[in-house]
């Protein structure tokens, strides 16, 4: 099977709605993706392997097994962040964050910058954006970056049906935002709000966002050199 083969949407168990999804399915997506593994050649590309593992690593997150779910999703980013595939390393970073492990937060760090530096599916950079909306108290201005980042992101980089979805999904959220941190309940309490926060500009907020990942990732603890990341953004 391809990398391209093998990154369809129905092998990717983790953005799977299905509540009544049972452990039995899991572990039988799961024994056929190890066996998959198993039967990579010698020569098969690092990439073959890595799809793979996240696939793995998405099923195991599944069942709880986030110890070997953390293994698998760890060495995928690796090899997708040198093969300059960013959004199957944001995905990683996505199964990494769900992993609950210590280093989880840093992983949702990571994954949040390549997801607003690369021209990834919005979709999934608004999902990596709503975590740290989660996991911002309510009262602080990250979370009120992280939301308005979001939507704008589903603006200039969704079209038809996806745009109108996510735009809808994420000023949603940003109007809950603002209610926690301020009570606003208004259109025009919303745009005074906006406006004293400085959300309304991309060139301030995004700015801002990069100070919030500091907050998450120390300077020091980064798994990869961002000013080489940044020499392979498109033009």
């Amino acid at each position: 099977m391809s990398a391209t083969d093998q990154n369809q949407p129905q092998d990717r168990i983790i953005d799977s709605d299905d509540a009544g999804q049972s452990r039995q399915y899991i572990e039988e997506y799961l024994a056929t993706k190890q066996a998959e593994l198993r039967a990579l050649d010698a020569g098969a590309s690092p990439v073959d392997g890595a799809f793979i593992k996240l696939d793995i690593a998405t099923a195991l997150v599944g069942i709880h097994r986030n110890d070997e779910a953390w293994e698998h999703a760890r060495f995928a980013f690796d090899t997708f962040l040198d093969a300059g595939m960013w959004e199957q390393a944001v995905q990683c970073c996505d199964v990494l964050y769900q992993c609950s492990q210590g280093a989880s937060l840093l992983a949702l760090g990571m994954g949040v910058w390549l997801a607003v530096t690369f021209p990834i599916d919005p979709a999934l950079t608004v999902n990596m954006l709503s975590y740290v909306v989660d996991e911002t108290p309510g009262d602080a201005d990250g979370a009120a970056v992280a939301a308005v980042t979001a939507h704008y992101i589903a603006d200039i980089r969704a079209s038809g049906k996806q745009h109108e979805s996510l735009t809808f999904l994420t000023r949603q959220q940003l109007t809950r935002v603002a209610e926690q941190h301020a009570g606003v309940k208004d259109q025009e309490s919303l745009d005074r709000w906006m406006q004293k926060l400085q959300l309304l500009e991309p060139d301030v907020f995004i700015p801002k966002l990069g100070l919030v990942i500091g907050a998450i990732v120390p300077h020091d603890q980064w798994w990869f050199d961002k000013d080489v990341i940044r020499e392979k953004i498109p033009d």
